[in-house]
C-alpha cells in the first residue's frame, strides 16, 4: 500500500469520505486520490514523492502556478503583522479598487471568504432589489452549495448522478427555476412565463462545471436585453472565468456587462475569499448602506487580500497572461493531434486559460447533454492513465481544467508525450 493509501485510509477514518470537498474523493473516477504534499511552480508532489504537471491548480485559483516566490513572501510578511482583525485594512480597500479597475462592471465592491457566498449574497442582493423571488439558472451551472442554487448544478453533483440534494427544502427550490445552458429560445420563454416575477438570472459565462462550455453567439447578449425588459438583475458568476477568460473576465472578453458579478479563487490567491461587485444602484442595497444584510468576521482578512493583490499585480505584468494563453492553446493542438493520430474521438474547448476536454465525435460541445453524451469511461481510463505518467487532471469529466504563467514548455511537452503513450493504451 503506497504512503497515500495508507493516508486516505487514516482520513476517512476522520473526515466524511476521506474528504473536505466531495469530488477530492474520486467518486467520479475510481480509485485512491494521491495525497498531496506541496507545490512549485505547474508541478505537485505527492506523499509518495511523485510528481505531477497540475492542470487542477486548486480548481483555478493558483493562476501564476504554486507557491510563486513572490506571493509566498508577500504572505510572510502578512501573516508577520496577523491574520485577522474584524476590523478594516487599508489591504482590502486597495483590493476592491483593484477589482474596480479591471473588472467593466464593479462600481462598488463587498469581500466575503468564498465563491459560494459571493453567489449567496448576489442572488439574495438581486431580491432585494426588486422586491421579487423567483432567479434563473441553467442546467450545469454550479453557484455553490446554496440550497436556492443547488437545483441542476454540475460539478460534483453531475458526477455523483444526484440532481439536487436532500436536505434542500421543496420550497427553497421551488424558487429557482432552470433552463438549458446556451438555450435562449428557453430562456425567453421562462421570461414569458414569469418575468413579472423574476429577481434575477445567475449565469457562469462560461460554463466550469460541466468542464468548459463557451457561450454561444448571441446567448449573454440576450440574457441581457431580457433583464434590462423586465427589470431583473443580471449576475454574471466569474468565479472561475474571473481573470481567466481574460483578465477582465468573460464580461470583457464577450463585451457583455452584467448588473453583478461574483468573483473568488484568483482574487485570494489561492486562500479563501469571494466578492461581489457591481453597478453602485444595486449594491447600495448592501447593509449598512441598504437593508439587505450580509456580514462576515473574516471577508477582506489581510493574508488574503495580500496574495490576491501579488497574484492580480503578476498576471498584469506585460505579456504574462497571453504566454499562459498560448500555452493552453499548444496544450489543446497537441493533444488534439495525438488523439487524432490513436484513431481516438477528442474535442476540445479553450477559454482563456480555461479548457475542457470531451471524448466525442460531436462537432461542437455547447451544454450539459452534450457534455454527458460523451465517452465518460473512456475520460476514466484516460485520467488514470495520465496520473500514473505524471500528469494531474481534475478527477471529473465534468470539471474544468486550467493553465497557468508557471505552464512552461517542458510541462506542456510532458503533458503531450504522457497523453500519446496514454492515448495508445485507451
Amino acid at each position: 500500500m503506497t504512503r497515500s493509501e495508507q493516508l486516505f485510509e487514516e482520513a476517512k477514518t476522520h473526515l466524511v469520505g476521506g474528504v473536505n470537498s466531495a469530488v477530492r474523493a474520486y467518486t467520479g473516477v475510481g480509485g485512491t486520490p494521491p495525497v498531496i504534499r506541496e507545490g512549485h511552480g505547474a508541478w505537485i508532489r505527492d506523499e509518495d514523492g511523485r510528481d505531477y504537471v497540475d492542470y487542477v491548480l486548486s480548481y483555478g485559483p493558483l493562476a501564476v502556478g504554486h507557491a510563486h516566490p513572490q506571493v509566498v513572501s508577500a504572505i510572510q510578511d502578512s501573516v508577520a503583522r496577523g491574520t485577522s482583525f474584524g476590523a478594516p485594512t487599508e489591504l482590502e480597500t486597495r483590493l476592491a479598487a483593484t477589482l474596480k479597475d479591471i473588472v467593466p462592471s464593479v462600481e462598488m465592491v463587498r469581500l466575503v471568504n468564498s465563491g459560494t457566498e459571493a453567489c449567496m449574497t448576489a442572488v439574495r442582493l438581486a431580491r432585494g432589489y426588486t422586491g421579487r423571488d423567483l432567479i434563473l439558472k441553467f442546467r450545469g451551472n454550479y453557484h455553490g452549495h446554496v440550497d436556492s442554487l443547488l437545483v441542476q448544478a454540475g460539478s460534483g453533483v453531475a458526477t455523483q448522478g444526484i440532481p439536487g440534494s436532500p436536505g434542500v427544502p421543496a420550497g427553497m427550490a421551488a424558487t429557482t427555476l432552470s433552463a438549458p445552458f446556451n438555450d435562449l429560445a428557453a430562456a425567453q420563454q421562462v421570461f414569458a412565463d414569469y418575468g413579472d416575477r423574476l429577481a434575477g438570472v445567475i449565469v457562469e459565462p462560461v460554463a466550469g462545471n460541466m468542464s468548459c462550455v463557451p457561450p454561444v453567439t448571441g446567448f449573454l447578449e440576450g440574457l441581457r436585453e431580457l433583464c434590462d425588459s423586465h427589470d431583473a438583475v443580471l449576475i454574471f458568476d466569474e468565479v472561475m472565468t474571473g481573470f481567466r477568460v481574460s483578465l477582465g473576465g468573460a464580461q470583457a472578453h464577450y463585451g457583455v456587462t452584467p448588473d453583478l458579478t461574483c468573483l473568488g479563487k484568483v482574487i485570494g490567491g489561492g486562500m479563501p475569499v469571494g466578492a461581489v461587485g457591481g453597478r453602485k444602484a444595486v449594491m447600495d442595497y448592501l447593509s449598512p448602506v441598504g437593508p439587505v444584510y450580509q456580514a462576515g468576521t473574516l471577508s477582506g482578512n489581510p493574508v488574503a487580500m495580500t496574495a490576491g493583490l501579488t497574484t492580480l499585480a503578476l498576471l498584469r505584468e506585460p505579456g504574462a497572461y497571453d504566454a499562459a494563453v498560448s500555452a493552453t492553446q499548444r496544450l489543446l493542438a497537441g493533444l488534439e493531434e495525438r488523439a487524432a493520430a490513436a484513431g481516438i474521438p477528442l474535442a476540445t474547448n479553450q477559454a482563456g486559460t480555461m479548457m475542457g476536454l470531451f471524448f466525442t465525435d460531436a462537432a461542437a460541445v455547447s451544454g450539459f447533454d452534450d457534455v454527458a453524451a460523451s465517452d465518460t469511461e473512456r475520460f476514466k481510463r484516460f485520467f488514470h492513465g495520465m496520473l500514473a505518467e505524471g500528469v494531474y487532471l481534475a478527477p471529473s469529466p465534468f470539471e474544468a481544467g486550467f493553465v497557468s504563467t508557471a505552464h512552461d514548455e517542458a510541462a506542456i511537452n510532458h503533458t503531450l508525450d504522457a497523453a500519446e503513450r496514454v492515448f495508445a493504451r485507451i
